[in-house]
Protein backbone atom coordinates (compact mmCIF):
# COMPACT_ATOMS: atom_id res chain seq x y z
CA UNK A 1 0.00 0.00 0.00
CA UNK A 2 1.33 3.50 -1.08
CA UNK A 3 1.28 6.27 0.89
CA UNK A 4 1.19 10.22 0.02
CA UNK A 5 3.07 12.07 1.72
CA UNK A 6 0.38 13.92 3.84
CA UNK A 7 -0.50 10.48 5.28
CA UNK A 8 0.59 10.70 8.99
CA UNK A 9 -1.15 14.35 8.99
CA UNK A 10 -4.20 12.84 7.89
CA UNK A 11 -3.77 10.18 10.68
CA UNK A 12 -3.12 12.87 13.12
CA UNK A 13 -6.21 14.53 11.96
CA UNK A 14 -8.59 11.27 13.06
CA UNK A 15 -9.22 10.54 9.12
CA UNK A 16 -10.64 7.05 8.15
CA UNK A 17 -8.40 5.36 6.06
CA UNK A 18 -8.85 3.02 3.55
CA UNK A 19 -7.16 1.41 0.77
CA UNK A 20 -7.82 3.10 -2.71
CA UNK A 21 -6.28 2.37 -5.99
CA UNK A 22 -3.47 0.66 -4.53
CA UNK A 23 -3.09 3.94 -1.67
CA UNK A 24 -3.77 4.77 1.68
CA UNK A 25 -6.17 7.48 1.30
CA UNK A 26 -8.70 9.44 4.14
CA UNK A 27 -12.24 8.82 3.01
CA UNK A 28 -13.85 10.79 5.89
CA UNK A 29 -13.03 12.79 8.98
CA UNK A 30 -15.79 14.85 10.71
CA UNK A 31 -18.42 12.42 8.40
CA UNK A 32 -19.34 12.80 4.84
CA UNK A 33 -22.03 15.13 5.12
CA UNK A 34 -20.58 17.63 7.06
CA UNK A 35 -17.97 17.37 4.88
CA UNK A 36 -20.29 17.72 2.20
CA UNK A 37 -21.77 20.63 3.37
CA UNK A 38 -18.44 22.36 3.67
CA UNK A 39 -16.92 22.30 0.31
CA UNK A 40 -20.42 23.18 -1.51
CA UNK A 41 -21.01 26.17 1.47
CA UNK A 42 -17.30 26.91 2.34
CA UNK A 43 -14.10 25.49 1.58
CA UNK A 44 -12.58 22.52 2.09
CA UNK A 45 -8.99 20.83 0.93
CA UNK A 46 -8.52 17.35 -0.15
CA UNK A 47 -5.47 15.13 -0.67
CA UNK A 48 -5.61 13.76 -4.26
CA UNK A 49 -1.86 13.04 -4.79
CA UNK A 50 -2.60 9.32 -5.68
CA UNK A 51 -3.66 11.06 -9.35
CA UNK A 52 -1.29 10.46 -12.30
CA UNK A 53 1.00 13.10 -13.88
CA UNK A 54 2.88 12.26 -17.38
CA UNK A 55 4.91 15.22 -18.91
CA UNK A 56 4.98 14.70 -22.57
CA UNK A 57 7.48 16.89 -24.47
CA UNK A 58 8.83 17.29 -27.90
CA UNK A 59 8.64 18.68 -31.33
CA UNK A 60 5.88 15.94 -31.92
CA UNK A 61 4.00 16.25 -28.13
CA UNK A 62 0.93 17.28 -29.78
CA UNK A 63 1.13 15.00 -32.63
CA UNK A 64 1.05 12.35 -29.36
CA UNK A 65 -1.59 13.94 -27.47
CA UNK A 66 -3.86 14.26 -31.04
CA UNK A 67 -3.39 10.32 -32.00
CA UNK A 68 -4.60 9.09 -28.58
CA UNK A 69 -6.84 11.66 -27.11
CA UNK A 70 -10.69 11.87 -28.66
CA UNK A 71 -11.00 15.90 -27.94
CA UNK A 72 -8.63 18.00 -30.17
CA UNK A 73 -5.44 18.96 -28.07
CA UNK A 74 -5.25 21.52 -30.94
CA UNK A 75 -7.23 23.81 -29.89
CA UNK A 76 -5.10 24.39 -26.21
CA UNK A 77 -3.14 27.54 -25.37
CA UNK A 78 -0.17 27.95 -22.53
CA UNK A 79 -1.96 28.08 -19.31
CA UNK A 80 -5.02 26.29 -20.95
CA UNK A 81 -6.60 22.68 -19.48
CA UNK A 82 -8.26 20.30 -21.14
CA UNK A 83 -10.80 17.45 -20.24
CA UNK A 84 -10.13 14.15 -22.64
CA UNK A 85 -10.45 10.38 -22.74
CA UNK A 86 -8.74 7.82 -24.21
CA UNK A 87 -10.63 5.69 -26.39
CA UNK A 88 -9.14 1.90 -26.96
CA UNK A 89 -9.47 -0.79 -29.96
CA UNK A 90 -13.03 -1.68 -28.93
CA UNK A 91 -15.01 1.05 -28.65
CA UNK A 92 -14.29 1.80 -24.75
CA UNK A 93 -12.07 3.73 -22.65
CA UNK A 94 -8.75 3.67 -20.86
CA UNK A 95 -9.41 6.11 -18.97
CA UNK A 96 -10.69 9.87 -18.73
CA UNK A 97 -7.95 12.66 -18.35
CA UNK A 98 -7.00 16.23 -18.17
CA UNK A 99 -4.66 17.64 -20.75
CA UNK A 100 -2.43 20.64 -19.69
CA UNK A 101 -0.52 22.74 -22.42
CA UNK A 102 2.40 23.92 -20.60
CA UNK A 103 4.12 25.63 -23.71
CA UNK A 104 3.90 23.86 -27.46
CA UNK A 105 6.39 21.39 -27.07
CA UNK A 106 5.06 20.58 -23.27
CA UNK A 107 2.21 18.85 -21.95
CA UNK A 108 1.00 17.24 -18.95
CA UNK A 109 -1.47 14.57 -18.43
CA UNK A 110 -2.77 13.83 -15.25
CA UNK A 111 -4.66 10.58 -14.97
CA UNK A 112 -6.61 8.25 -12.84
CA UNK A 113 -4.78 7.06 -9.91
CA UNK A 114 -5.86 3.29 -10.49
CA UNK A 115 -4.81 3.30 -14.28
CA UNK A 116 -1.30 4.90 -14.42
CA UNK A 117 0.17 1.96 -15.00
CA UNK A 118 -2.00 1.24 -17.78
CA UNK A 119 -2.37 4.45 -18.94
CA UNK A 120 1.46 4.69 -19.02
CA UNK A 121 1.56 1.46 -21.10
CA UNK A 122 -1.47 2.46 -23.35
CA UNK A 123 0.18 5.98 -24.57
CA UNK A 124 3.40 4.62 -24.45
CA UNK A 125 2.20 2.37 -27.47
CA UNK A 126 2.03 4.50 -29.74
CA UNK A 127 4.65 6.68 -29.31
CA UNK A 128 6.35 6.11 -32.57
CA UNK A 129 7.05 10.19 -32.48
CA UNK A 130 10.07 10.43 -30.44
CA UNK A 131 8.54 12.17 -27.44
CA UNK A 132 9.86 12.17 -24.09
CA UNK A 133 7.79 10.93 -22.18
CA UNK A 134 8.03 11.35 -17.98
CA UNK A 135 5.74 9.77 -15.55
CA UNK A 136 6.09 12.17 -12.44
CA UNK A 137 3.61 10.43 -10.69
CA UNK A 138 5.52 9.56 -7.23
CA UNK A 139 7.00 12.30 -7.29
CA UNK A 140 3.95 15.17 -7.58
CA UNK A 141 1.69 16.10 -4.68
CA UNK A 142 -2.04 17.19 -5.53
CA UNK A 143 -3.83 19.10 -3.03
CA UNK A 144 -7.35 20.19 -4.61
CA UNK A 145 -9.38 23.06 -2.46
CA UNK A 146 -12.52 23.19 -3.18
CA UNK A 147 -15.51 25.44 -3.11
CA UNK A 148 -17.26 28.97 -2.90
CA UNK A 149 -14.50 30.72 -0.81
CA UNK A 150 -11.26 28.75 -2.00
CA UNK A 151 -10.13 31.90 -4.00
CA UNK A 152 -10.12 34.35 -0.76
CA UNK A 153 -8.72 31.46 1.67
CA UNK A 154 -5.74 31.12 -1.09
CA UNK A 155 -4.82 34.60 -1.96
CA UNK A 156 -2.85 35.84 0.45
CA UNK A 157 -0.51 32.95 -0.34
CA UNK A 158 0.33 33.73 -3.84
CA UNK A 159 0.31 36.62 -6.24
CA UNK A 160 -1.13 34.70 -8.91
CA UNK A 161 -5.01 36.71 -9.02
CA UNK A 162 -7.22 33.71 -8.26
CA UNK A 163 -10.34 35.16 -8.24
CA UNK A 164 -9.39 36.56 -12.10
CA UNK A 165 -8.85 33.39 -13.38
CA UNK A 166 -11.20 31.07 -15.85
CA UNK A 167 -12.03 27.84 -15.04
CA UNK A 168 -10.02 25.23 -16.97
CA UNK A 169 -6.73 27.64 -17.09
CA UNK A 170 -3.74 27.01 -15.07
CA UNK A 171 -0.95 29.64 -13.88
CA UNK A 172 2.55 28.31 -12.58
CA UNK A 173 3.68 30.70 -9.51
CA UNK A 174 5.22 30.98 -5.98
CA UNK A 175 2.50 29.52 -3.43
CA UNK A 176 2.98 29.52 0.10
CA UNK A 177 7.06 30.11 -0.43
CA UNK A 178 7.22 27.34 -2.63
CA UNK A 179 8.51 28.10 -6.30
CA UNK A 180 6.86 26.92 -9.20
CA UNK A 181 3.73 25.36 -8.23
CA UNK A 182 1.34 24.70 -10.52
CA UNK A 183 -2.45 26.67 -9.66
CA UNK A 184 -4.82 25.15 -11.59
CA UNK A 185 -8.97 26.57 -11.75
CA UNK A 186 -10.33 22.84 -12.08
CA UNK A 187 -11.82 20.16 -9.81
CA UNK A 188 -14.51 17.63 -9.61
CA UNK A 189 -16.80 19.08 -7.18
CA UNK A 190 -19.40 21.32 -9.04
CA UNK A 191 -18.41 23.78 -6.06
CA UNK A 192 -15.45 26.04 -7.97
CA UNK A 193 -11.96 25.98 -6.33
CA UNK A 194 -8.40 24.88 -7.31
CA UNK A 195 -6.16 22.09 -8.03
CA UNK A 196 -2.04 22.29 -7.08
CA UNK A 197 0.81 20.52 -8.40
CA UNK A 198 3.67 20.19 -6.36
CA UNK A 199 6.96 18.18 -5.69
CA UNK A 200 6.47 15.97 -2.38
CA UNK A 201 8.88 17.85 -0.37
CA UNK A 202 7.06 20.74 0.06
CA UNK A 203 3.94 19.00 0.77
CA UNK A 204 3.45 19.41 4.61
CA UNK A 205 4.69 22.95 4.30
CA UNK A 206 2.20 23.55 1.43
CA UNK A 207 -0.74 22.08 3.34
CA UNK A 208 0.32 23.95 7.21
CA UNK A 209 0.20 27.13 4.68
CA UNK A 210 -3.12 26.66 3.71
CA UNK A 211 -5.16 25.59 6.45
CA UNK A 212 -3.57 28.55 8.68
CA UNK A 213 -4.39 31.22 5.34
CA UNK A 214 -7.88 29.69 5.83
CA UNK A 215 -8.86 29.06 9.02
CA UNK A 216 -10.80 32.17 9.14
CA UNK A 217 -12.96 30.57 6.47
CA UNK A 218 -13.84 27.73 8.34
CA UNK A 219 -11.61 25.26 5.97
CA UNK A 220 -11.41 22.00 6.59
CA UNK A 221 -9.92 18.58 5.57
CA UNK A 222 -11.88 16.30 3.08
CA UNK A 223 -12.01 12.52 2.21
CA UNK A 224 -12.77 10.86 -0.77
CA UNK A 225 -16.50 9.75 0.32
CA UNK A 226 -17.55 13.81 -0.26
CA UNK A 227 -15.75 14.08 -3.14
CA UNK A 228 -17.51 11.08 -4.71
CA UNK A 229 -20.99 12.70 -2.85
CA UNK A 230 -19.97 15.68 -4.33
CA UNK A 231 -18.71 14.96 -8.15
CA UNK A 232 -22.22 12.81 -8.49
CA UNK A 233 -24.46 15.48 -7.67
CA UNK A 234 -22.81 17.47 -10.83
CA UNK A 235 -23.38 14.01 -13.10
CA UNK A 236 -19.34 13.88 -13.65
CA UNK A 237 -17.90 10.35 -14.67
CA UNK A 238 -15.98 8.22 -12.34
CA UNK A 239 -13.51 6.12 -14.36
CA UNK A 240 -14.47 2.04 -13.03
CA UNK A 241 -18.25 3.33 -12.31
CA UNK A 242 -20.16 5.24 -14.78
CA UNK A 243 -17.01 4.64 -17.44
CA UNK A 244 -14.46 1.92 -18.54
CA UNK A 245 -13.12 -0.32 -20.66
CA UNK A 246 -16.58 -0.98 -22.08
CA UNK A 247 -18.23 1.76 -22.48
CA UNK A 248 -18.41 3.91 -25.40
CA UNK A 249 -17.50 7.67 -24.92
CA UNK A 250 -21.18 8.68 -26.58
CA UNK A 251 -22.74 6.12 -25.11
CA UNK A 252 -21.81 7.72 -21.71
CA UNK A 253 -22.46 10.80 -23.01
CA UNK A 254 -18.93 12.27 -23.74
CA UNK A 255 -19.68 13.28 -27.37
CA UNK A 256 -18.96 16.96 -26.37
CA UNK A 257 -15.10 15.50 -25.78
CA UNK A 258 -15.18 13.04 -28.93
CA UNK A 259 -13.71 15.03 -32.24
CA UNK A 260 -13.89 13.67 -35.32
CA UNK A 261 -11.90 16.12 -37.28
CA UNK A 262 -8.59 13.96 -36.65
CA UNK A 263 -7.86 10.70 -36.49
CA UNK A 264 -8.00 8.54 -33.18
CA UNK A 265 -7.45 5.79 -31.75
CA UNK A 266 -11.09 3.87 -33.41
CA UNK A 267 -12.33 7.25 -34.60
CA UNK A 268 -13.72 5.41 -37.54
CA UNK A 269 -15.98 3.06 -35.45
CA UNK A 270 -17.20 5.99 -32.70
CA UNK A 271 -18.30 7.86 -36.04
CA UNK A 272 -20.25 5.57 -37.65
CA UNK A 273 -21.90 4.87 -33.87
CA UNK A 274 -22.70 8.61 -33.59
CA UNK A 275 -24.38 8.19 -37.30
CA UNK A 276 -26.21 5.16 -36.26
CA UNK A 277 -27.08 5.93 -32.79
CA UNK A 278 -26.31 4.21 -29.60
CA UNK A 279 -28.25 1.58 -28.11
CA UNK A 280 -27.85 2.80 -24.53
CA UNK A 281 -27.12 5.42 -23.15
CA UNK A 282 -25.36 6.89 -19.37
CA UNK A 283 -28.40 8.85 -17.45
CA UNK A 284 -28.83 10.19 -14.45
CA UNK A 285 -32.22 9.28 -12.59
CA UNK A 286 -33.63 10.60 -8.91
CA UNK A 287 -35.86 7.91 -6.63
CA UNK A 288 -39.65 8.61 -6.30
CA UNK A 289 -40.30 5.98 -3.85
CA UNK A 290 -37.87 5.07 -1.09
CA UNK A 291 -34.41 3.26 -1.75
CA UNK A 292 -30.64 4.45 -2.33
CA UNK A 293 -29.66 3.05 -5.54
CA UNK A 294 -25.77 1.31 -5.46
CA UNK A 295 -23.22 0.54 -8.50
CA UNK A 296 -24.48 -2.42 -10.27
CA UNK A 297 -28.23 -2.46 -8.70
CA UNK A 298 -30.47 -3.64 -12.10
CA UNK A 299 -32.70 -1.42 -13.59
CA UNK A 300 -35.65 -2.50 -14.89
CA UNK A 301 -39.08 -1.63 -16.94
CA UNK A 302 -42.91 -1.29 -15.19
CA UNK A 303 -42.97 -5.09 -16.33
CA UNK A 304 -39.81 -5.80 -14.50
CA UNK A 305 -37.93 -6.77 -17.88
CA UNK A 306 -33.99 -5.63 -17.63
CA UNK A 307 -33.05 -2.66 -19.49
CA UNK A 308 -29.57 -1.71 -17.79
CA UNK A 309 -28.00 -1.22 -14.22
CA UNK A 310 -26.75 1.30 -11.99
CA UNK A 311 -22.95 2.88 -12.17
CA UNK A 312 -23.00 5.16 -9.36
CA UNK A 313 -25.53 5.75 -6.60
CA UNK A 314 -26.39 7.94 -3.35
CA UNK A 315 -28.52 9.98 -0.69
CA UNK A 316 -27.42 13.48 -2.23
CA UNK A 317 -26.62 15.40 0.98
CA UNK A 318 -27.83 19.02 -0.41
CA UNK A 319 -31.15 17.99 -2.41
CA UNK A 320 -31.89 14.99 1.09
CA UNK A 321 -33.05 12.94 -2.45
CA UNK A 322 -31.56 9.60 -3.19
CA UNK A 323 -30.07 9.81 -6.71
CA UNK A 324 -27.73 8.14 -9.31
CA UNK A 325 -26.19 7.28 -12.56
CA UNK A 326 -26.81 4.29 -15.13
CA UNK A 327 -26.54 2.78 -18.55
CA UNK A 328 -30.27 2.54 -20.43
CA UNK A 329 -31.42 1.18 -23.25
CA UNK A 330 -31.85 4.49 -25.14
CA UNK A 331 -35.78 4.39 -25.27
CA UNK A 332 -36.09 4.86 -21.35
CA UNK A 333 -33.29 7.58 -21.28
CA UNK A 334 -35.48 10.54 -22.32
CA UNK A 335 -36.21 12.90 -19.38
CA UNK A 336 -38.60 12.43 -17.13
CA UNK A 337 -38.62 8.62 -18.31
CA UNK A 338 -40.11 6.28 -15.29
CA UNK A 339 -37.99 3.32 -14.68
CA UNK A 340 -37.25 1.09 -11.60
CA UNK A 341 -34.43 0.27 -9.97
CA UNK A 342 -34.46 -3.36 -8.09
CA UNK A 343 -33.30 -3.19 -4.57
CA UNK A 344 -33.71 -6.33 -2.54
CA UNK A 345 -35.81 -7.45 -5.50
CA UNK A 346 -37.97 -4.77 -4.83
CA UNK A 347 -38.85 -2.45 -7.99
CA UNK A 348 -38.18 1.15 -6.54
CA UNK A 349 -39.63 3.94 -8.60
CA UNK A 350 -36.96 6.43 -10.03
CA UNK A 351 -37.04 9.54 -12.87
CA UNK A 352 -34.93 9.80 -15.68
CA UNK A 353 -33.50 13.63 -15.27
CA UNK A 354 -30.50 15.24 -16.99
CA UNK A 355 -27.61 16.25 -14.85
CA UNK A 356 -26.05 17.96 -13.04
CA UNK A 357 -28.93 17.02 -10.56
CA UNK A 358 -27.71 20.28 -7.97
CA UNK A 359 -28.56 22.80 -10.61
Amino acid sequence: MKNTALTDIHIKAGAKMVPFAGYNMPVQYAGINAEHETVRNGVGVFDVSHMGEFILKGEHALDLIQRVTSNDAAKLYDGKVQYSCLPNKDGGIVDDLLVYRIDEKTYMLVVNASNIEKDWNWISGFNTFGVDMKNISDRTSLLAIQGPKAAEALQSLTDIDLASMEYYTFKKGKFAGVDNVVVSATGYTGAGGFEIYFNNEHAVQIWDAIFKAGEPFGIKPIGLGARDTLRLEMGFCLYGNDIDDTTSPLEAGLGWVTKFNKEFTNSAALQQQKQEGVKRKLVGFEMIDRGIPRHDYPIVDAEGNSIGKVTSGTQSPTLQKAIGMGYVKTEFSKEGAEIYILIRNNKIKARVVKPPFNK
